[in-house]
């Protein structure tokens, strides 16, 4: 009996929406960048920017009939003990992204601290789609997918290369390096959650509700240091970031089960580095002018999903 492989155009629209994500991914942390500049509080942008997020899925999870059963059939499959309890915390990962961002990444600086990131990142994505999880099948580390998770390493590398410094505790790259971790994890419990729901809109309504439970916690706790800001900026552009997370969340939930964690990451990484050099041209910020290395990274980014995506295809059985 022969498998039928996945039409390829399949993999290319859901590469594509990868990318995209990740062009919102850069957009986000412009926005959620800013807004911190403004209040000076990072922890509480981040759970603004998580809070906005949750504010729109209330909405949907209240218009979407899908969404409502996808969420009652969520908690009946873990009364069944059909799926395990934890994979509903993937919102953790992102949660303590934007935290370890507001603890170490001024000190790494934020070439090594997306360094740290993607390390932990492609690492733990291999080993996940290498073991598979749930209904998402084992996927072998074959060499071009091995390739391609260190050409996409490398030119992060190298588009932070010159502002790459060694002045900090080599301890603070754990905790990027573990972030990364989370992500990847983050991504493939939010694919596992909208194939049990079987709606998106359920496996991002509680990826939001955990991450702004846990940003708020950590802003309450950080108060005493941080204070409160007087006021809130009155610009509307700088609450964007809520609405961007929606965006590439979902779409990341969606995604996810066809391209697996790995192909995911990677093409939001090379959209990420896009969403640079598109940012830099359209609205250049002080300090972010567009440089060479960034147009040749996002170049062999690009290649590196070529090549994990062909490592990636299955093989007919015969």
């Amino acid at each position: 009996m022969s498998t039928q492989p996945r039409p390829a155009w399949v993999t290319v629209v859901a590469i594509a929406v990868a990318v995209t994500c990740g062009l919102g991914m850069a957009a986000q942390a412009r926005v959620n960048g800013e807004l911190a500049t403004r209040i000076e509080n990072g922890p509480l942008a981040a759970f603004i920017s998580f809070g906005t997020g949750l504010i729109i899925m209330i909405v949907a999870m209240l218009v979407s009939s899908a969404g409502r059963r996808g969420l009652g059939e969520v908690r009946r499959a873990i009364g069944e003990r059909r799926i395990p309890w934890f994979w509903i915390l993937g919102g953790l990962g992102g949660a303590y992204l934007i935290l370890s961002q507001g603890l170490v990444a001024a000190t790494l600086g934020v070439a090594l601290f997306s360094v740290g990131v993607v390390a932990g990142q492609t690492l733990s994505a291999l080993v996940i789609d290498r073991r598979g999880l749930g209904s998402m099948a084992s996927k072998p580390i074959t060499p071009l997918r091995v390739i391609g998770a260190l050409l996409a390493l490398g030119a992060v590398i190298f588009a932070g290369s010159s502002q790459l410094h060694g002045d900090f505790p080599v301890w603070m790259l754990l905790l990027p390096f573990s972030a990364g971790i989370g992500i990847a994890w983050q991504q493939a419990f939010n694919g596992q959650i909208r194939e049990v729901s079987g709606s998106a809109v359920t496996a991002s309504f509680g990826n939001f509700v955990v991450g702004t439970t846990a940003l708020g916690i950590a802003t309450l706790v950080a108060s005493p240091w941080n204070g409160w800001p007087e006021s809130l900026p009155l610009d509307p552009v700088v609450y964007l970031g809520g609405p961007i997370g929606v965006m590439f969340i979902v779409c990341g939930a969606i995604v996810v089960r066809y391209i697996g964690v790995l192909l995911l990451g990677l093409g939001m990484i090379a959209g990420q580095l896009l969403g640079s050099i598109v940012l830099d041209l359209v609205v250049p910020a002080a300090g972010h002018e567009l440089g060479i290395p960034t147009v040749v990274s996002t170049i062999v980014t690009l290649v590196a999903v070529s090549l994990t995506a062909l490592g990636g295809r299955p093989t007919p059985e015969r």
